[in-house]
């Protein structure tokens, strides 16, 4: 009886904030609502985050919280879906991910997307591409009985980002589950090996996940969207900490799109010489 052959499982792990989108996606209408500049938004909570020495991220969590509070503004998740509608996205974004992974389903290949970002889950989950990602890993609030933002649940910030590579590498993407992402998993019994794996992201913030992709035997990509910041994605390429940088243009034929090509064609011929060497056995 002719058996399926089964798929090769392959991930493109995004950034959101300046890998997606251009800026932050708080600045798209939440902070306005608040009458606040984002400018002075940022300035105040980098400035509460240094006064009370905490982490950056749950820093302007607490910010969007207490200015809601001041403003009589109770935030629900139905308001921050509602002002992720409103993030633009850069060229070739929204038809990326349905033209990529179709070309990698040619080849035999399953691709998934994932989404491990500071930013703000809720906002993520309203924007036009939130149905391509098989998961979204970011910062999240807790919701009262009201349904109302009273406390920071997740907070990813750039070194957490990193646990959530684990949980795709080990197929154990339930934030609550610590038992299975702590468990010991030969590299060769995993869900998903680094080496199928690519990382893109924007800049300092996305270091550690660009770097341990890259020296787990996976890809990363540094994406920039001027010369300034051309400048910090070349410099990620000259560390060694990407393969390569390219500007923000997910469309057919640009860059991005070249390179996510070649290293699909390179899976795939890997894996057919592998096929070749077991069969040699």
């Amino acid at each position: 009886m002719f058996q399926k052959k089964q798929l090769i499982p392959m991930a493109i792990c995004y950034d959101f904030d300046g890998t997606l989108s251009p800026g932050n996606m708080q600045e798209y209408g939440l902070i306005k609502k608040l009458g606040i500049s984002p400018a002075d938004f940022w300035k105040e909570s980098n400035r509460f985050a240094q006064k009370h020495k905490m982490d950056g991220i749950l820093a302007y969590m607490k910010m969007v919280i207490e200015q809601s509070k001041a403003h009589h503004l109770p935030f629900r998740r139905q308001d921050f879906q509602a002002y992720g509608k409103t993030v633009q996205l850069y060229a070739g974004v929204e038809k990326w991910f349905k033209q990529i992974s179709a070309y990698a389903l040619k080849k035999g290949i399953q691709l998934d997307h994932y989404i491990i970002s500071s930013g703000m889950k809720e906002m993520i989950e309203g924007t036009k591409i939130a149905s391509c990602f098989k998961e979204i890993f970011a910062s999240s609030f807790l919701y009262d009985e009201n349904g109302v933002a009273v406390w920071p649940a997740v907070a990813l910030n750039y070194t957490t980002k990193t646990q959530f590579l684990f949980r795709i590498n080990k197929g154990c993407p339930d934030i609550t589950d610590d038992k299975s992402i702590n468990r010991f998993i030969p590299l060769s019994k995993r869900a998903l090996p680094f080496e199928q794996m690519i990382y893109i992201g924007d800049g300092e913030t996305d270091i550690p996940c660009m770097r341990m992709v890259k020296e787990m035997g996976g890809y990363s990509i540094a994406v920039y969207k001027d010369n300034v910041s051309k400048k910090t994605a070349d410099r990620l390429v000259y560390d060694k900490r990407v393969n390569m940088a390219a500007l923000a243009d997910y469309s057919k034929g640009k860059q991005i799109d070249l390179f996510v090509r070649a290293v699909i064609d390179k899976i795939k011929a890997d894996h057919s010489l592998e096929e070749e060497i077991l069969k040699g056995k």
